[in-house]
């Protein structure tokens, strides 16, 4: 666990620390997380995948691991930073430290390095890539590494997350509402969420054809989260193209980027990103604000969007687009993560519009 472990950063600043999880050596884009909650379902986010993720909160593992705080079967984040372990969790429900847990899923971490001096060194330089090593410490060779990686900018990462093939989540009900979502990386908790609001969900792979989706004749689309760059996701956007109009849809974060683009928008990188628990979000159509669960290190360019494309809501830190809709195509999306997990509960209202709008659809 005290094993020597460094951390280099693109722009050729680096640090010393200990390792935490597995050993060995990971490279992929550094950002920052400030939730001070909610680690285990971070980490099982497949949104995170090809991310290393810095957590702000300086003490984590507080409540240890289980079985159950997961958003997927599997960690894709490429690696875990933190402050300090905490190495005796607490809480009834825990079944491993979270060192533990890293090791066991073989993911690289590091900690005891001045987290707040990276966070700083992120917000003030943008996101770049990273790598952490337990094994090769010449930092010479590290940074050749990692400059020598790939950016985000241009990957479909989506297809490395997906499902290989359609499943229904068994919800031993039968639902009102029939609903195909499509997974470009799709959180447990969002299904769980719709199943809550009386629909019945098959799951399907991203690259899924149009044809497919109308074979199956749902009453609504939902377009799932996801990682990587929006605008290379190129057989989604066309898939969707085809599909507005048809059936009301309803998008989440990846979702709401490539609905936004087949719609004719553009998408575009933001310096470092929204992740956290913690972000105001206000709702331009009641005037109220959320407080949200954000993680995205995309947005969407607002005056590239139509003008029968209504913006519904907007973040409150720099006035990103966080929502849109089309009432005459029956269709709305948000940039944040309204099923929360972790987070709070502020905008769970919107599984409720979805259901209220394949409501109207099937009466009409």
């Amino acid at each position: 666990m005290n094993n020597k472990t460094k951390l280099v950063l693109e722009n050729g600043i680096s640090f010393i620390g200990n390792s935490l999880g597995a050993k060995g050596e990971t490279i992929g884009e550094i950002c920052f997380n400030t939730g001070m909650t909610g680690y285990q379902e971070i980490l099982t986010d497949p949104s995170y995948c090809g991310q290393i993720i810095t957590m702000t909160y300086p003490h984590i593992g507080n409540y240890g691991t289980n079985d159950n705080d997961i958003e997927s079967n599997n960690i894709y984040a490429a690696g875990f930073i933190i402050k300090e372990e905490t190495i005796y969790p607490s809480n009834y429900r825990s079944t491993k430290s979270i060192g533990e847990y890293l090791k066991k899923n073989n993911i690289i971490g590091i900690q005891n390095i001045d987290t707040r001096m990276l966070t700083r060194i992120i917000r003030n330089e943008g996101a770049m890539n990273a790598i952490i090593s337990n094994e090769d410490l010449n930092e010479k060779s590290l940074l050749n590494k990692v400059k020598s990686a790939p950016k985000m900018d241009g990957q479909d990462l989506a297809k490395s997350v997906t499902t290989k093939k359609p499943y229904e989540w068994n919800s031993n009900e039968n639902k009102p509402y029939k609903v195909a979502a499509i997974d470009f990386g799709i959180k447990h908790n969002i299904i769980k969420q719709l199943i809550d609001n009386n629909c019945n969900v098959k799951i399907f792979p991203a690259n899924i054809s149009h044809e497919e989706i109308i074979k199956y004749n749902p009453d609504g689309i939902f377009l799932s989260n996801g990682p990587g760059d929006p605008s290379a996701v190129n057989y989604a956007i066309n898939t969707v193209k085809k599909l507005i109009g048809i059936k009301p849809i309803f998008g989440i974060c990846l979702g709401h980027q490539i609905l936004a683009l087949a719609l004719g928008g553009k998408t575009y990188k933001l310096k470092f990103g929204h992740r956290g628990c913690n972000h105001p979000v206000k709702n331009l159509q009641t005037n109220k604000t959320e407080i949200t669960s954000q993680n995205h290190g995309f947005s969407v360019d607002s005056h590239s969007l139509n003008k029968n494309i209504e913006i519904t809501h907007i973040s409150l830190n720099d006035n990103t687009v966080e929502g849109l809709r089309c009432k005459e195509k029956q269709l709305f999306s948000i940039q944040f993560h309204p099923e929360s997990s972790p987070g709070p509960h502020d905008s769970r209202y919107l599984f409720k519009e979805f259901t209220k709008m394949m409501k109207q659809k099937i009466h009409a």
